[in-house]
């Protein structure tokens, strides 16, 4: 798929995931801010993709991501998050939405497994009871120490 094809709106995505589905596919879902994309990122998505047969990444809009980093984010605005991470060959979708939490995602797309980064717990990972309670499954991947957009704004910011 194209990368202005993989940028879908949850109603498309749902269609989609009927095909998916249909030809037996397993389907991961994560999700993120990804403001300064990062070795972390990589790593976590392409561990999350090797887990399944397709990738759909759950992306902060703007707004979201200002109300849980504050008002000097996100470096880089939804649109160009979004191109961005299409482009990776891993990821199949990618879904911006606008709420602080992918609950009401999760809960439209019930994902086969939910793939969070090691900085959680999974009493902290959103969806998770609700993707277990549906038969799928919880993977925590662990955290690649030394990367965070947080680290790497300090590391700007000292220079």
């Amino acid at each position: 798929m194209s990368t202005p094809a993989k940028l879908m709106e949850l109603s498309t995505l749902q269609a989609q995931l009927k095909e998916w589905r249909a030809a037996g596919q397993k389907v991961v879902f994560t999700n993120g801010c990804f403001d300064i994309l990062h070795v972390g990122h990589v790593t976590l998505l392409a561990h999350a993709k090797a887990l399944g047969d397709k990738l759909i990444l759950g992306l902060n809009s703007d707004e979201s991501v200002k109300r849980l980093k504050g008002e000097q984010r996100p470096i880089n605005k939804e649109s160009d998050r979004a191109i961005i991470l299409a482009a990776l060959e891993c990821i199949d979708a990618v879904v911006i939405f606008h709420e602080d939490t992918p609950n009401e995602l999760i809960q439209a797309l019930t994902p086969d497994v939910l793939v969070k980064g090691g900085d959680y717990t999974k009493e902290q990972i959103v969806g998770a009871d609700y993707v277990e309670q549906h038969g799928g499954e919880v993977v925590i991947v662990p955290f690649v120490k030394g990367y965070s957009t947080t680290e790497t704004l300090a590391k700007i910011h000292s220079l």
